[in-house]
């Protein structure tokens, strides 16, 4: 015991440091990292965004950030599967806490958004966020295409959110027309893979529905993901409701017929050639869980997209 702590987020000497808390104890930053809202020398923010506002159906995302941090403490500090390495051993990793909102003031949600996340975004570090609905990636992508540019959206969803709106509307449903129609994305560049429901327009996004994602394998998935957004900067948005309600029962609209989470996780891994230069997970509702399975879910996702930007960086460095 002499070499072990506990409440690692808290305790941490150092930001690429491993974790020795048990599963079911310890503070429940994400993946243990370190609680702070110090952004010197970080490589990755992960930040929780606690708000279901704009939720058509099913309420209960304001939990979601909470869910996937207790769920993360399954993962041990051995190197991570499929990735097989240690994620934070040269990526200095950090849980910045919640966006802090108004919940009386819902008008005023997507300029804090954006201003807050532009903070952690000028301190260079990559940002990961949890949701939350799914509205809360529209003032995201503004906030980094602020930094970055123009960005192809890769959106792994049930739903197109297409539908068209009035510019101040609070709604999950239309974030994807107002990035197209604002120039935030660019449509010939952006995929969404898992759709199947209707909406009244594409706005011009390539679409792999439910029925095309079951009869292809995942390697395939990843290779017209590749191929579709053709070395363009990225942004990765992931709403839980993907996956068959079977594996993740607790989001606001499920949807029946979607892909496994093995499925899924196969193709993320497979994303590697993805210039990914953002990312969330959003739409987990544990109200309406059982036993973690959908947090599990939502967990894991996002620590494929760690895998991911921990490759994407050994890459870089082995290129000079």
């Amino acid at each position: 015991m002499a070499n072990r702590s506990i409440d690692h987020a808290f305790t941490a000497t150092s930001l690429t440091s491993a974790a020795s808390d048990p599963t079911f104890a310890g503070a429940l930053s994400f993946m243990r990292r370190r609680f702070t809202k110090e952004l010197a020398g970080v490589d990755v923010a992960v930040w929780g965004i606690p708000f279901d506002a704009a939720t058509s159906n099913r309420p209960g995302t304001r939990f979601g950030p909470q869910a996937i941090r207790r769920a993360s403490a399954i993962f041990d500090n051995d190197a991570q599967y499929p990735f097989n390495r240690d994620l934070f051993a040269e990526m200095a990793v950090i849980d910045y806490g919640d966006c802090l909102l108004d919940y009386g003031n819902h008008q005023d949600t997507p300029s804090a958004i954006e201003r807050q996340a532009n903070v952690i975004l000028d301190s260079g570090a990559f940002l990961l966020t949890l949701g939350g609905d799914h509205y809360v990636t529209w003032p995201l992508l503004k906030a980094h295409v602020a930094k970055h540019g123009p960005l192809a959206l890769v959106q792994f969803d049930a739903h197109q959110d297409t539908w068209f709106d009035e510019e101040r509307r609070i709604d999950h449903g239309s974030f994807v027309a107002r990035a197209a129609r604002e120039g935030i994305i660019d449509p010939d560049r952006s995929i969404q893979i898992g759709i199947r429901t209707h909406a009244p327009e594409d706005c011009g996004v390539n679409i792999l529905y439910g029925h095309q994602v079951e009869e292809m394998s995942a390697s395939d998935i990843a290779s017209a993901i590749i191929s579709h957004t053709r070395g363009a900067p990225a942004y990765l948005s992931f709403d839980i409701d993907c996956l068959d309600p079977a594996f993740a029962p607790g989001t606001g609209t499920p949807v029946a017929g979607g892909p496994s989470s093995a499925k899924i996780l196969s193709v993320l891994q497979r994303l590697h050639q993805l210039d990914i230069r953002g990312a969330d997970v959003v739409e987990v509702s544990p109200p309406y869980d059982h036993a973690d399975i959908t947090a599990i879910a939502g967990a894991t996702v996002a620590m494929y997209m760690l895998g991911l930007h921990a490759e994407r960086r050994a890459i870089a460095v082995s290129q000079g």
